[in-house]
């Protein structure tokens, strides 16, 4: 199934007590690019998130944004450091004797040092969170995945569409290739009779020219090849079960240098008229294959 790198998917969902939303969208790019954003305290679940869209994805810039509400959070619990609250009141007191301060000690103002407070809360069940976004995870990706294909698909009908003019427009080259050799040995005899004024044409070295020009000017090798990058174009639209842009893109080089190739050696307005129609199809289907996974 030929898949776009372009694509959006979102589900949100209660597992086990948490409660995950998660938005996947992506663009193109020459490689997997993969950006969680998942809130600090479950930074632990981006390398399982990464490992699943490695398993499904296999090009594109993927964002995905992750949130997460834990139903089942431990307890806090807030614990008083009784060594250094002593060691703070005794100092205290020790300044208000030296300094004769009246002021008093206050919980508050104990409190307020470093350390006298600290808060204390049992560790995320990362397992339980985990397979709860995994899940969720796993809703969101199949309808992002299922855009994907669906604009895949898309660009595949017009990838193929473009594939088939060219083939006609190749045929139409090859169906002008041995006209253009005709008529370059009538307007050569014409030339040669004109300059010898009526005399006996050398017939062998008529045909010899002939023949240099219909070697230097011959396209079948071109064509034929061509046609085969076009066979390959359409059964790895149509068969392929694996992503095939990047295969595609080098086809798409091979058969733009073949038409350059056609086209540099093809001295006929009409063969150079049909290239520029080929090339401008190309590059159409060239536009098309970067938007492919």
């Amino acid at each position: 199934m030929i898949r776009s790198m372009t694509g959006y998917g979102r589900a949100q969902d209660t597992v086990d007590g948490v409660t995950v939303s998660i938005e996947i969208k992506s663009v193109n790019s020459r490689y997997l690019e993969f950006n969680p954003r998942v809130y600090k305290n479950y930074a632990f679940t981006e390398d399982k998130l990464r490992s699943f869209v490695q398993r499904v994805i296999s090009r594109g810039k993927v964002d995905c944004f992750v949130q997460i509400e834990n139903g089942n959070e431990s307890p806090v619990t807030v614990e008083v450091n009784r060594a250094l609250a002593d060691g703070y009141f005794y100092a205290l007191s020790a300044m208000k004797a030296a300094y004769g301060i009246q002021d008093e000690i206050s919980v508050s103002r104990l409190a307020s040092f470093p350390d006298v407070l600290s808060v204390r809360k049992e560790p995320e069940n990362e397992e339980l969170i985990t397979g709860a976004v995994l899940a969720v995870m796993k809703t969101a990706c199949d309808s992002f995945v299922a855009m994907r294909e669906t604009e895949g698909a898309r660009l595949a009908d017009d990838i193929l569409d473009r594939a088939a003019h060219i083939l006609a427009l190749v045929g139409k080259v090859e169906a002008r290739s041995p006209e253009t050799v005709r008529e370059y040995n009538e307007k050569l005899a014409a030339r040669i009779k004109e300059i010898l004024n009526g005399a006996n044409i050398d017939e062998q070295r008529l045909l010899t020219e002939a023949a240099i020009y219909a070697d230097k000017v011959a396209v079948d090798e071109e064509t034929v090849r061509l046609r085969s990058h076009i066979a390959q174009v359409r059964k790895l639209l149509t068969e392929s079960d694996e992503p095939v842009g990047r295969k595609l893109d080098f086809i798409v080089q091979e058969i733009n240098r073949e038409a350059n190739t056609i086209g540099s050696k093809a001295q006929d307005i009409e063969i150079a008229q049909t290239v520029i129609e080929i090339k401008a199809e190309v590059e159409k289907i060239r536009e098309q294959v970067q938007n492919i996974e």
